[in-house]
């Protein structure tokens, strides 16, 4: 059982910075792999970002160059670092967990876990 909770959402001016958290409550896996996703207003849910627990990682070129990831291992925390963010970033950002494989697929449909959301907006 995996439990993923995101953090750090908010409302930022374009061009400002937010980071994201992602902490998970679940046993230690040799392999996994986290993938960050987002859903603006009107659209589908897309994947913009995953990790693997060998620590390879891959961003879409929609936010590659501006978001970034650090860990707190400890904590059992992903961080997602967003910055120069713009109006077309303003969605609901999704952590999700796939446990047993290191992979950087960002298909929904092979991650086993999901958070809750957390909105990001970004306006002046």
């Amino acid at each position: 059982q995996v439990q993923l909770v995101e953090s750090g959402g908010g409302s930022v001016q374009p061009g400002g910075s937010l980071r994201l958290a992602c902490e998970q409550s679940r046993r230690t896996y040799l392999y996994y792999s986290i993938g960050w996703f987002r859903q603006a207003p009107g659209k589908e849910r897309e994947g913009i970002a995953a990790i693997t627990s060998s620590g390879q990682t891959f961003f879409a070129d929609s936010v590659k160059g501006r978001f970034t990831f650090s860990q707190d291992n400890a904590k059992k925390t992903l961080y997602l670092q967003m910055n120069s963010l713009k109006p077309d970033d303003t969605a609901i950002y999704y952590c999700a967990f796939r446990t047993n494989v290191a992979s950087l697929n960002l298909q929904e449909s092979v991650y086993n876990y999901w958070g809750q959301g957390t909105q990001v907006i970004v306006s002046s």
